[in-house]
């Protein structure tokens, strides 16, 4: 072999070694901000089994057990949509680790807490840092991965959220039961700390940073609006219930249309005089973005109603241990898990929408199944005679959670995907806000308490009535999105043209110089 023979094939072989490197970087990342979103899903439902202990230990009022559960989710909320475009700002690799550090500490100091006061301001401070971390997830993933490897990776991402939703209670149980080192409450916090600081050590070393190409300002109005109006919506929604629903809330929910009808009105303005908004508001000109905003803002009213009067349920009108219950929920998050996986990378680049369509049909006749059954065994029910429902649920949920992702995301330009992922978020979360101010009316409101009052024994009974009755709202409510995801295209557009979006990323990438290691 001449030695200009040998040049080339010396070159081509650096150029596999630095592929094949590049490579195993992307999926050490994809791990790590995977990671990052399981911890946040956890502990957005762990502190629920463990309010007794933590009542116990604080002598936390009423008021401050509200606090400690809500102010998560509404500090959470009010902070995803600005979380996300600072991320495209100043690069989403850079505000994922300061989220992650932010998370972290304030783990530390949720679980070190002295006193109510002090828990209630570090859940605060967690849910403003989750709302910095979580809207880069789906941005570093969209911009890491090529169009042709994210149906994969959304699979996954469907795969953890399954997995997320019903392993928060099953961890507190566990956590709390145990009781580690005559800690009680307190390892259900301090569990972030080792995970924290390992993401935060792999996290600077193997995700790669990228930023919007075009130079962008932080829309301090924008901010301000944004953030007031999801205060107003959620705040009353969270609290409706305890307060009895009283007049100023619902007059603080019909301003927030008012606040974010303003907003809009500004972000077009903002726009047009110097193209660096909160809000991309062109987003929504996006077919399969406005319509998959829809779709996600409506499944996350099923989830808020069922999570929640399926706990009350099974602890409350059953009776359960919180053990008992966390494990009851296991199948459902084998089952969503599996079908998340094998929905995006085999069914949906067959068979496109139907796959979710079929998801939305097989959750509603899970939730019918659920009902049959709760009915047939009333508070003599066990465990496994919820297995054959949880599993078709969870089946049902599995097709949904991660073709909608990636069905959302497929047509997003580059330099928006922080926006667009903040947008994906918070409209999960206000309808799940809708979805728990529901339970109030599907749930609460079909039990009699003060017939309860004079036969405590009927608890159960009156329980099982109000979960048929949610589930029934539920099934509602599903069939509603079956109709919605009639607006989503018929396939995304990277299963359609898998060879040409491969090449269109390849060109994307070169023409993007903003990612750097």
């Amino acid at each position: 072999m001449s030695s200009h023979d040998a040049v080339p094939e010396a070159a081509t072989e650096a150029q596999a070694a630095t592929e094949a490197v590049a490579d195993r970087r992307r999926w050490i990342a994809l791990a790590i901000v995977m990671t990052a979103a399981f911890m946040d899903l956890v502990d957005a439902t762990i502190v629920n089994i463990a309010i007794p202990s933590i009542e116990r230990d604080l002598g936390a009022s009423f008021g401050a057990i509200q606090w400690i559960t809500a102010g998560y989710a509404l500090a959470f909320a009010a902070g995803l949509i600005t979380g996300g475009r600072l991320g495209d700002i100043f690069g989403r690799k850079r505000l994922f680790l300061l989220g992650t550090a932010g998370f972290t500490v304030a783990s530390a100091l949720c679980g070190f807490a002295a006193n109510p006061e002090m828990l209630v301001a570090s859940r605060l401070l967690q849910g403003a840092a989750a709302a910095m971390m979580v809207p880069q997830v789906l941005s570093i993933i969209h911009v890491t991965f090529p169009a042709h490897e994210r149906g994969k990776v959304f699979g996954m991402f469907g795969a953890i959220i399954g997995l997320g939703a019903v392993s928060g209670p099953l961890l507190g149980a566990l956590l709390t039961q145990w009781n580690i080192a005559g800690l009680e409450w307190r390892p259900i916090f301090l569990i972030n700390l080792p995970v924290g600081i390992v993401g935060l050590l792999l996290g600077r070393k193997f995700i790669t940073e990228s930023k919007a190409p075009k130079a962008l300002r932080l829309d301090i109005v924008g901010v301000m609006l944004v953030t007031l109006a999801l205060l107003m919506l959620i705040y009353p929604l969270t609290r409706g219930r305890e307060t009895g629903w009283p007049l100023w809330g619902h007059l603080c929910m019909a301003g927030s249309l008012v606040v974010f009808a303003a907003l809009i009105a500004y972000e077009k303005y903002k726009t047009k005089k110097d193209g660096s908004p909160l809000l991309e508001l062109s987003l929504f000109k996006v077919k399969s973005f406005a319509a998959g905003i829809a779709v996600q803002l409506t499944f996350g009213v099923v989830m808020g109603i069922f999570f929640l009067v399926w706990t009350l349920y099974m602890q409350v009108g059953l009776h359960w241990t919180p053990l008992k219950a966390g494990l009851t929920g296991v199948p459902f998050s084998i089952a969503v898990s599996t079908a998340a996986g094998l929905s995006v990378q085999k069914l949906v680049p067959r068979f496109g929408r139907k796959v979710l369509q079929a998801g939305a049909l097989t959750m509603a006749a899970g939730v019918l199944l659920y009902m049959g059954v709760a009915g047939r065994y009333g508070t003599a029910i066990d465990s496994w005679q919820m297995i054959p429902p949880l599993v078709v649920m969870g089946l049902g949920m599995g097709l949904i959670v991660a073709p909608l992702t990636d069905a959302v995301l497929s047509d997003v330009p580059r330099e928006h995907a922080g926006s667009a992922s903040g947008l994906i978020n918070t409209t999960g979360q206000m309808g799940n806000a809708l979805g728990l101010g529901l339970v109030s009316v599907v749930f609460f409101g079909v039990i009699d308490e003060e017939r309860l009052a004079k036969a405590p024994a009927e608890v159960g009974a009156a329980f099982t009535d109000a979960f048929q009755n949610a589930l029934g709202w539920a099934v509602a409510v599903l069939a509603a999105i079956f109709l919605v995801m009639f607006a989503l295209p018929a396939k995304p557009k990277q299963h359609v043209e898998g060879a040409e979006a491969e090449a269109d990323d390849s060109e994307g990438a070169a023409k993007e110089p903003v990612l750097t290691h």
